[in-house]
């Protein structure tokens, strides 16, 4: 039992740190739009979202010296990861018990693996007709991680495909 509960937790807790911020709920420690948009007129420009990081270091420097203590970082950190918790069991926590079985985390895994394949299969089928052709999959692989640089090069690609 001792083994099932720390395998779980040696799962739980880099899956919490890793998991990115939902765009329904703002992730703690993070900036929001409000946050980002310091001139209150409900737009965010280029110079708004290149103070973010200074803003951000601002919060996370409570004492206000001018640096990150240890103490500060893991503070900054605990929020994170508290967020990232916190809608970990929102999403996760199918029968409302406040925790996450090994199978509600293996529901929530199966889920985002179905999301992905869907935006995916979305961005394939450029006709929208619900079906993939072999055109479409043809135009994927000819695009796939290629992309045009300021001169013109293409570059990237992924193995075979690379043209």
């Amino acid at each position: 039992m001792f083994t099932l509960k720390t395998g779980t937790l040696a799962l739980l807790i880099p899956l919490a740190l890793a998991l990115p911020a939902s765009a329904d709920q703002p992730m703690r420690g993070a900036m929001d739009f409000s946050q980002m948009d310091q001139n209150g007129d409900g737009a965010i420009t280029l110079e708004e979202m290149q103070a973010g990081p200074a803003a951000m270091f601002a919060n996370a420097d409570t004492n206000g010296d001018g640096n990150l203590s240890r103490d500060e970082l893991i503070a900054a950190a605990t929020l994170r990861a508290a967020g990232n918790i916190d809608r970990m069991l929102t999403r996760g926590d199918e029968n409302g018990d406040g925790m996450l079985s090994t199978d509600e985390l293996a529901s929530m895994q199966e889920g985002r693996r179905e999301m992905r394949m869907a935006r995916m299969f979305k961005r394939l089928d450029a006709d929208e007709n619900g079906s993939l052709s072999t055109e479409e999959l043809e135009q994927a692989r000819g695009g796939m991680g290629r992309h045009d640089d300021e001169d013109g090069a293409r570059r990237g690609g992924h193995g075979f495909w690379r043209g």
